[in-house]
This record gives structure tokens, C-alpha cells and sequence, in this order.
């Protein structure tokens, strides 16, 4: 008894979908072995919840962990509830501009500020009537 194409098309379709769920969780395990590596005491972190924090503990045999998230404020915790290390931020550097606090990149326009491509005009055109 020959399958007809439906069939075929079918069972691919399911054999793709179990690859692809079968892939899917193992990149999720190894993100996770990953996460765990990296929590290590003192290191900043994130909780699934959205709290901050400063690692100051690890009880591996527990899975607890001990949360800083103030000066002497200590929280305990699950250790998989922790979501991410929180990467230390760079501070990007800020344009110098002149005594008025105005940029000195004459090229941007103030917050607000309509430019002339947005009226439907050109740079050069002049004003017209009514405008002001």
C-alpha cells in the first residue's frame, strides 16, 4: 500500500518539528550550565522576578543563594531563580557643548525641533507665506 503525498508531507513535518524541539532543548541546557558557571560569589545579577542584586553566597547542596540587594540588606533565594549576570554598563562619552549648554554638532536639531525635510521642504527653499 503506497502513501500518498499528504502523508509523506505530514510525517516530515513531524520529523522536523522533533528535531527542532530536541535542538531547542539542548541549546537551553547548555545556556544554563553556561548561567550556572558564571554565578559565582560577588558577581551582580538579575532574578526572574526583575530584582538586583549582589550574589554573597552559594549553598550548592541547598540550592540557595544569598542576595545582597541593599547595604546590609541580605535576601536568600532559589539558585534558579536567578536569570542573568549583570554585565557592568560603560558609560557612552557626552558631546561637549558650549557655555548656553547648546551641542556644538550644529547638524542635530534640539528635541522638538522641526527640520526643513520634514515640512516638505528643501534645505534652501525659503519660507512660505503663512509660515513662521
Amino acid at each position: 500500500m503506497p502513501f500518498d503525498p499528504l502523508t509523506l508531507i505530514m510525517l516530515a513535518v513531524l520529523a522536523l518539528l522533533v528535531f527542532f524541539m530536541f535542538r531547542n532543548g539542548r541549546k537551553r541546557k547548555r545556556d544554563q550550565e553556561e548561567l550556572q558557571s558564571t554565578i559565582v560569589a560577588g558577581a551582580d545579577v538579575m532574578t526572574n522576578f526583575g530584582l538586583y542584586g549582589t550574589i554573597v553566597s552559594i549553598d550548592e547542596e541547598n540550592n540557595k543563594a544569598v542576595l545582597e540587594i541593599a547595604p546590609g540588606t541580605f535576601i536568600t533565594l532559589h539558585r534558579q531563580t536567578i536569570a542573568r549576570v549583570v554585565d557592568p554598563v560603560v558609560d557612552e562619552p557626552v558631546a561637549v557643548g558650549d557655555a548656553d549648554g547648546d551641542n556644538l554638532d550644529a547638524g542635530e536639531p534640539e528635541f522638538g525641533e522641526r527640520t526643513a525635510n520634514e515640512l516638505g521642504e528643501s534645505p534652501d527653499d525659503e519660507p512660505r507665506k503663512g509660515d513662521a
